[in-house]
């Protein structure tokens, strides 16, 4: 699975903090670039020579800074970049000019996984993301003009949301099952020579592919010691997206010769069948171009001929309502309510301003992604567990039957039933109930700030 694949999942399906900062951030380094709208490919010949343009190297500085992120093996920080550029810059640009320059190895780092276990990133020296972020807002221009339109990963004016709406369209022509591709350990096993010659067919500056062929072969320092890289793309940097795309567009290519309906984001691919043989069929066999061909493997366990409703892409799930409704897949649901039953722990301690401060961001986030739907009801019923979590939070820190009693007074209980619950136990059942959702209402969240997700900020 990929890393950096929805803004998606955004987690924004969103199953922790720091796994979606780094979908974020590896989000905004490629579609929020995006350099500028062109058609044309600059003159690869001397690509180098644009990628080290001031223009371009000022633009790539701000992308860096905007993305912010942790330093490397170098420990340099994005703060201190803009002083090392100011210093060194004619150094740098004359080192990428002159073929000298060497990027350092990755510092890696595991986050966890959205369904338990870890991932691996590698994050690059500030330095070495400035010098990727100049090469990808150049060598973008060149390679998405020839991408298939069936691939909406990372590229200018392509979202996640493209691809669900599009996976839609294609269901509701009748394409009733789903081949649901899963790559396993697709970034650590990407091999480097296939990727070289499908980038030699449209660069032809020996510079720039030599660079390329640098940053892959970096290696990974962990513990202090580094590790060398034959393979794989390290997930971390910017310009770790536009390869992948550079690899997998041999796929796309292959789908669209053999005429199959599919849609593709980053390394999920959807291929869609009229029938479950016929979708057996193009299992087999597109799992053997992919194993012989492009040097991968599949995901067994993950991968499977099914229904688009017992499937999810991207977060969403397509029923099986005719025309189809763009739902909100379970997984996505229970990453989100996880995530929500960790910042609303009663054990956390902190008041509950703090802890509607730290769901703002979340809900916001995953109200712009999922709040996309066509199911919602679901948002409103998530509206609703949310603030009965809050409540339950709530009821805990007042803790006495005589600060309950109080603080139920102040909002306007009357005297005999406030005595009554203060007395009540079970603290999510007492907070579902009628009396304590009278005192303690919706508008009091919303004075908080607290964000609806079946519902846009006034």
């Amino acid at each position: 699975m990929s890393e950096w694949r929805q803004k998606i999942q955004l987690e924004l399906a969103l199953p922790g903090a720091r796994e979606g900062e780094a979908r974020t951030a590896l989000q905004r380094g490629t579609e929020s670039l995006m350099a500028e709208d062109s058609t044309e490919s600059p003159a690869t010949e001397r690509m180098m020579e644009e990628i080290c343009s001031a223009d371009n190297l000022r633009k790539a500085l701000q992308q860096v800074r905007a993305n912010k992120g942790a330093p490397g093996v170098d420990g340099m920080t994005v703060d201190e970049l803009t002083e090392y550029l100011g210093r060194h810059e004619a150094e740098l640009r004359g080192q990428l000019l002159d073929d000298a320059y060497r990027p350092q190895p990755v510092r890696g780092v595991e986050i966890p996984k959205p369904d338990g276990g870890m991932r691996k990133l590698g994050i690059p020296t500030v330095k070495d993301r400035l010098v990727q972020q100049a090469m990808l807002q150049v060598m973008q221009r060149s390679f998405d003009a020839s991408f298939s339109e069936h691939s909406y990963g990372f590229r200018p004016g392509r979202s996640a949301k493209q691809a669900a709406a599009r996976a839609q369209q294609i269901v509701a022509t009748g394409r009733s099952y789903v081949v649901d591709l899963d790559l396993e350990k697709f970034f650590d096993r990407v091999n480097h020579d296939r990727l070289m010659a499908q980038l030699a067919k449209r660069v032809t500056d020996k510079r720039v592919l030599r660079l390329v062929r640098a940053f892959l072969n970096a290696g990974v320092m962990e513990n202090g010691l580094v590790e060398p890289s034959y393979e794989g793309t390290p997930q971390g940097g910017p310009l770790s997206p536009l390869l992948s795309n550079v690899v997998l567009d041999e796929l796309d290519k292959e789908l669209e010769r053999r005429r199959h309906q599919f849609v593709r984001y980053a390394d999920d691919c959807n291929i869609y069948t009229a029938s479950e043989r016929a979708g057996q069929r193009v299992m087999a066999s597109i799992s053997g171009f992919i194993t012989r061909r492009l040097k991968l493997k599949v995901n067994g366990e993950k991968s499977a001929v099914g229904r688009p409703w017992e499937r999810k892409f991207l977060g969403f799930r397509i029923s099986a309502d005719s025309p189809p409704l763009r739902g909100i897949a379970p997984k996505a649901v229970e990453r989100f309510k996880h995530r929500v039953r960790e910042l609303t722990r009663r054990a956390r301690g902190v008041s509950l301003d703090r802890v509607v401060a730290d769901l703002r961001p979340y809900l916001r986030g995953w109200r712009e992604y999922f709040g996309w739907c066509e199911t919602p009801w679901v948002l409103s019923d998530l509206d609703k567990w949310v603030r009965h979590r809050l409540r339950c939070y709530l009821w805990a820190q007042w803790r006495t039957p005589r600060r309950r009693r109080t603080r139920l007074r102040a909002l306007g209980v009357k005297p005999g039933l406030a005595a009554h619950l203060s007395w009540s136990r079970g603290l999510w059942r007492l907070s579902a109930s009628k009396h304590v959702n009278f005192a303690i209402r919706n508008a009091y969240f919303d004075q908080l700030g607290l964000p609806r997700l079946n519902a846009p900020d006034a």
